[in-house]
């Protein structure tokens, strides 16, 4: 099977801007890449640490979050490639407490991440991440847990942060990271900012900045939720403008965000399943929750300052259950109308993170005394933190579906 193409900057129908960091007045700080590179042998060996096995029809995906002294897998001083918008531990957080839970499904146990088992899962393959930025704080914990076996070396045909290629040269393993907010085409209004203006959103047009690209893929994760929160303008049908989410114009109908996103999903998916040489997984992660903010939105005022988990089993609610439906029904009907040898597969992994209130940056994404202004950040994920058993998850599903 090929390679996966690079993307092509010229390509870019969406700017490269985060989900509620607004920088007044510098550039983006930190790059993909961290500012060392540890001496990590290339193929060097870890403990094996998959003893347990998963019972056949146990739910991973269901369960509770449990006290656990061997976490975490890494820190941001043995893995280069945290950005700095999630290094906490590098801009101060007090509490590391949050470190210490892993996720224990009901009726059985998930296996701790083996990052030689991945590679050997991996080797000869190539696998693309698809989405927004919390598709990139997905990637980069898959990378920080893969570097206790190897280094990757960054093949990037881009300067552009937002699409990074590389490869782990031992395994033949190539990993991509290809945004797209809104999965579909998009563009901001005229004398609009990415996070306060207007969007136009095509939702019946795949993106060209990841579709094109994905033919010689053997895995695709494909992730989006946040991005639809803005006011937009929503084309179909060619073009035509059908309604809005927020945009108080007259004469056009408001609908919802659950109409965006279901509708991007499912122009997402039916492209993917109908893709001419596509052979390979998609995997679909569900949405992280937007509900965990608390006295006051993003932009006023609101944070999140919980320490541990929630005690209780919270469910998901309100508008996190209404797109995360939207995500599981539009699955299910790509999944039965994808064509023979593509094979689709959900990650639902809402439930496990809607318990998971302190494993956000908050303020500690930067140092308090920088001439920024950014937004407190309850949407990311700490690296190393919670995030990290998304990849638990995944390896487990590659396994299983094996």
């Amino acid at each position: 099977m090929q390679k996966l193409r690079l993307v092509n900057p010229t390509a870019l129908s969406l700017p490269a801007v985060a989900i509620v960091l607004l920088i007044v007045g510098t550039r983006l700080r930190g790059s993909f890449f961290g500012t060392y590179s540890p001496a990590i042998p290339s193929g060097s060996g870890v403990r094996n640490s998959t003893s347990a096995v998963v019972p056949e029809g146990c739910d991973i995906f269901r369960g509770e979050w449990v006290p656990d002294d061997g976490a975490p897998y890494y820190t941001n001083r043995s893995c280069a490639f945290i950005q700095e918008h999630q290094n906490c531990m590098k801009y101060g957080r007090p509490d590391l407490g949050f470190l210490r839970w892993r996720w224990r499904p009901d009726g059985c146990e998930l296996p701790r991440f083996d990052a030689a088992r991945f590679l050997q899962v991996v080797s000869n393959r190539s696998m693309a991440f698809v989405g927004d930025s919390l598709a990139r704080n997905h990637m980069q914990s898959l990378v920080c847990l893969l570097s206790k076996v190897e280094y990757p070396k960054d093949i990037s045909t881009t300067d552009n942060q937002e699409f990074r290629t590389l490869y782990y040269e031992s395994h033949d393993f190539t990993l991509s990271i290809y945004r797209s907010p809104f999965l579909v085409k998009a563009n901001l209004s005229d004398n609009s900012d990415s996070d306060h203006g207007l969007w136009n959103l095509y939702l019946d047009e795949p993106d060209d900045a990841w579709l094109p690209f994905m033919s010689g893929a053997d895995y695709i994760i494909i992730s989006a939720a946040s991005w639809f929160t803005h006011p937009s303008l929503f084309y179909e049908a060619g073009g035509r403008l059908v309604g809005c989410k927020s945009c108080n114009l007259p004469g056009v109908p408001e609908l919802t965000l659950r109409y965006s996103m279901r509708a991007a999903f499912r122009t997402a998916l039916r492209a993917i399943a109908g893709l001419e040489g596509f052979t390979g997984t998609v995997v679909v992660r569900t949405l992280t929750p937007t509900s965990h903010f608390e006295g006051g939105e993003w932009d006023k005022g609101g944070d999140c300052r919980r320490t541990r988990p929630y005690a209780a089993r919270v469910g998901v609610a309100g508008q996190d259950l209404e797109l995360h439906e939207a995500q599981v029904e539009e699955f299910a009907a790509a999944k039965e109308g994808a064509a023979r040898g593509v094979r689709m597969m959900l990650m639902d992994a809402t439930a496990a993170m809607v318990l998971r209130p302190d494993g956000h940056p908050s303020r500690y994404g930067h140092w308090a005394n920088e001439n920024v202004t950014l937004y407190n950040d309850c949407v990311h994920w700490c690296l190393p933190g919670p995030v990290d058993v998304w990849n638990e998850m995944l390896l487990h599903m590659l396994l299983a579906g094996a």
